[in-house]
């Protein structure tokens, strides 16, 4: 939209009902603050100024709404005494004059683009405040939206409702947007003549049509508006996040066996006739090709997946691990900071962190790269079409060559050249019955501290 349009995000709560260390809006949802799901509608609804209004871990909560293409301002709430008052403690972005000012609250993550638009078009066409409400089938405990002739007259809250008005159930999100142009001298009309002493935000109702002024209200999904009090709604919010997020993917081509076990975080991105099997959790930062297959009970997070790699079952990609084309990282194998090349494997019990790994090279089971010396990280080479034997380790820095083989059991400390031999390991003695002289001792040990009771 060619209009101008603060949006003032409310985010000064203190959490009491969350009972928790940190700011509510800093709980994460898909891996990501809350506060920062709001801030990322703000900016998909073309909103390029915002107005936080903070409070409790105020830095923070700053830093987690900075979003890219919106300039964000702080303002810092030091009293709480109701929505019209925290309204206003961005008194000074307000005064600076937009077409549109938009009012959200930073413990709604659910919330999209949409409903924002809506309320932007009722203001554009004239209107100089617009309610978002919902409609729902429980709407106990919420303020009812009273409309007459296309108009929103008043903002009932239930217990001064009717029994008549209890019957609606059309209901107020709190989400507001007010006529840019008036929204200041509306907003400090707002008395606190009222049993808590709090200046309600939902007063503007009566004050902008008092004045003249067009009220109107537009519906949103119920679910976009969930606002999050405690720990038990958080995890529901989580849960509709995820349904709303696997559903998109699934209809964009991507099958998963059993979707409501698979989590994903805010920016997984998978690509199409890729398969995700159960119990399958995605951190941040993870990108799955089409056609790639993700086996189930495998933890993945910064990692890439090219097209037709597998990953697990039981596997975890940490962050900077890279899958190309057609590789394979199988059961109980863990990769970080790595790259896989084209076709190579990494089958089962593995560890492999700081390397690169080339192209149709075979990493035995039980490998380990030695990255680390307890100060500082070193690297792993090996070369394309290398052969690692099972249960090696490859004390880094080192390299492996080309078409290299490396012993099972070996200890390789020294670079290894292109398709030679690596051998670090004890030659085989057999000692003819030890193993009966040793059994007898141990025997006659038990036996004896046994008789000592």
């Amino acid at each position: 939209m060619s209009r101008s349009c603060l949006a003032v995000i409310l985010a000064a709560g203190d959490s009491t009902r969350m009972k928790s260390s940190m700011s509510k809006v800093l709980h994460p949802i898909a891996s990501r603050p809350m506060i920062a799901h709001v801030m990322a509608a703000v900016a998909s609804a073309g909103m390029t100024d915002a107005a936080l209004v903070v409070g409790r871990d105020a830095d923070a909560v700053a830093k987690a709404g900075a979003v890219e293409d919106v300039t964000v301002e702080a303002f810092l709430q030091t009293e709480r005494l109701g929505t019209g008052h925290a309204v206003l403690a961005a008194k000074d972005a307000i005064a600076r004059g937009y077409d549109d000012v938009l009012v959200a609250y930073g413990d709604v993550p659910l919330i999209t683009s949409g409903p924002f638009l809506a309320a932007r078009q009722k203001l554009a066409e004239g209107a100089d405040v617009v309610v978002i409400g919902f409609h729902t089938d429980k709407p106990t405990g919420y303020g009812r939206l009273l409309v007459e002739n296309g108009e929103l007259v008043a903002i009932r809250e239930e217990k001064d409702a009717t029994e008549e008005e209890r019957k609606v159930t059309w209901c107020n999100s709190g989400l507001m947007a007010i006529n840019g142009r008036k929204a200041l001298a509306l907003l400090e009309k707002i008395g606190n003549d009222n049993a808590k002493g709090e200046y309600y935000l939902t007063d503007l109702v009566e004050i902008a049509r008092a004045a003249g002024g067009r009220v109107v209200a537009v519906d949103a999904p119920e679910a976009e508006l969930t606002g999050c009090n405690n720990r038990a709604e958080l995890a529901q919010i989580e849960k509709l996040w995820q349904e709303r997020r696997r559903y998109e993917l699934m209809l964009s081509g991507v099958t998963m066996i059993a979707p409501e076990t698979v989590f994903l975080a805010y920016d997984t991105e998978i690509g199409q006739d890729a398969v995700i099997e159960p119990n399958v959790v995605f951190g941040p930062g993870v990108t799955v090709e089409g056609g790639a297959v993700v086996h189930a009970f495998s933890h993945l997070e910064g990692a890439h997946v090219s097209a037709g790699a597998t990953v697990g079952p039981f596997a975890r990609l940490r962050p900077g691990a890279h899958l190309a084309a057609g590789s394979k990282v199988g059961n109980f194998c863990e990769v970080k900071k790595a790259e896989i090349g084209e076709g190579a494997k990494v089958n089962h019990l593995t560890y492999i962190g700081d390397a690169f790994v080339g192209a149709h090279s075979n990493i035995g089971a039980g490998t380990i790269t030695c990255n680390y010396d307890g100060v500082n990280k070193h690297v792993t080479r090996i070369g394309a079409n290398a052969f690692i034997g099972s249960n090696s380790a490859l004390v880094a820095p080192i390299s492996i060559g080309d078409g290299a083989y490396v012993a099972s059991g070996s200890v390789i400390t020294a670079d290894v050249p292109a398709d030679a031999l690596a051998l670090g390991r004890a030659r085989q003695e057999v000692k003819p019955e030890r193993a009966k002289v040793i059994r007898e001792r141990a025997l006659a040990f038990k036996a004896a501290k046994k008789a000592k009771g």
